[in-house]
């Protein structure tokens, strides 16, 4: 599976999450003219907001992976990374919490920042842009990849192509106000869990350089994974 597909994947699954969490507040910003064509706008602008995030993102990630793997530290990143992701997979299957409560201070920025987005002729793609950088446990999945592509560019793309998986149920969400039932919403929940902990595993499978096709790759004479 390529790095796209992958990203766009976790974007699908994590928008249905998603619309339980932050679709709330999508649903809440106002429109400020009236008619279905700039409904539809400012529901674009939204989601446009958030990949524009996400791509950042993508590009503070990748100026820290690329110096990774100058390094020549990537297998151990990927082992890491696999390992966090295995253990948020974790926290949801067996219902622990590492963290609690988010510090209100890391909040309280946002909350100003959504207060004078609200009343901006653009207020939907203010609080899109926003929204992407508000803490998220896909998007923190997403990065942990994109970490891992090795370069600014694929850091950006596979970024880029998270925010497009989450677009599609998003902005149909945010036009129909609840698109997705939360029985539904209940039942994929309880896959995500086992889908994280196998993008974990093959993280940590693939750090190890195990000579296995497409699934734990040897290093080069560099040391380097090679990951296709």
């Amino acid at each position: 599976m390529s790095t796209e597909r992958l990203a766009f994947m976790i974007g699908l699954l994590g928008s249905v999450h998603c619309i339980g969490m932050c679709g709330p507040l999508a649903f809440a910003v106002p429109s400020l003219k009236q008619g279905w064509a700039f409904l539809v706008l400012d529901k674009l602008l939204y989601q446009l907001g958030r990949i524009i995030s996400y791509c950042f993102l993508g590009l503070m990630i990748g100026l820290i992976g690329q110096q990774i793997w100058m390094a020549g530290f990537q297998q151990g990143v990927s082992i890491f990374s696999g390992v966090l992701i295995v253990m948020a997979a974790c926290s949801r299957l067996f219902k622990f919490q590492v963290f609690k409560h988010t510090p209100s201070f890391f909040l309280k920025p946002f909350h100003k920042a959504f207060n004078y987005a609200l009343k901006h002729k653009a207020n939907h793609l203010i609080i899109g842009l926003i929204n992407g950088f508000l803490p998220c446990g896909f998007v923190y999945l997403a990065m942990a990849g994109a970490l891992n592509t090795g370069n600014v560019s694929s850091s950006m793309t596979y970024m880029f192509w998270f925010g497009m998986g989450t677009l599609p149920l998003m902005f149909i969400a945010t036009l129909s106000m609840g698109f997705t039932g939360a029985l539904l919403r209940k039942r994929i929940n309880r896959v995500i869990p086992y889908f994280m902990l196998c993008l974990g595993i093959w993280f940590i499978f693939r750090g190890l350089e195990l000579n296995i096709p497409y699934l734990s790759p040897a290093g080069t004479a560099q040391g380097v994974a090679e990951c296709r």
